[in-house]
């Protein structure tokens, strides 16, 4: 399992000193919009103009707003993604499927909680973005080893991620239903999708 992973763990790009420079400089401007006016502040305009760069140069990069909050999270989501693969059982190697299943939504859902706003603006900024994320192909390849013993493993584990979506989240909690109930209903769901066997 961790042999299919690795071969689609993210690796960071090599660029050459110019392109890094430029990298960083966008993001650093990046991540200080964001943090002084939220998601409708990351325009490519203003994190060019804030970088110092040309708007070409951050399209040709980054694409699009979602492409530059994908940006921001990416080393976040590189830590969780070296946590699966490297790391202690149950998040890591080692454990049963269930108790794997349920130790990444639970380390997905605490990263979540605390990056909603950047990760809803990654996953909905241009249609389809979610699916389009390096991330994503690796959380789903993930579930999809897992739930190896179910039927149709591949579409359980996109059903098994849609309720980690930055969206549906945002709508749950702006309901009242907070962060402690969110975890216990996908923590129930999961485990009984994952093996059925457990099941009350």
């Amino acid at each position: 399992m961790n042999d299919e992973l690795l071969r689609i763990l993210p690796r960071p790009p090599r660029e050459r000193a110019d392109a890094a420079r430029n990298r960083t400089r966008v993001l650093e401007a990046a991540a200080r919009l964001f943090t002084e006016g939220g998601a409708e502040a990351l325009t490519v305009d203003a994190v060019a103009q804030a970088a110092g760069v040309g708007k070409g140069t951050v399209f040709r990069r980054f694409g699009d707003k979602s492409g530059l909050a994908a940006a921001l999270l990416d080393q976040r989501e590189r830590e969780l993604q070296e946590a699966v693969v490297f790391g202690e059982p149950p998040l890591g190697p080692g454990a049963p499927a269930r108790e794997r299943a349920l130790a990444f939504f639970d380390a997905y859902l605490a990263y979540l909680a605390d990056h909603l706003d950047l990760v809803r603006l990654s996953e909905t900024a241009a249609p389809g973005a979610r699916f389009r994320v390096g991330a994503y192909a690796f959380w789903h390849r993930h579930l999809a080893i897992l739930c190896a013993e179910r039927p149709d493993p591949e579409h359980l584990a996109h059903a098994l991620l849609g309720m980690a979506a930055a969206d549906l989240n945002t709508e749950l909690l702006k309901q009242g239903l907070g962060w402690d109930r969110i975890r216990a209903g996908v923590s129930s769901a999961v485990g009984t999708l994952v093996d059925p066997s457990h099941s009350p």
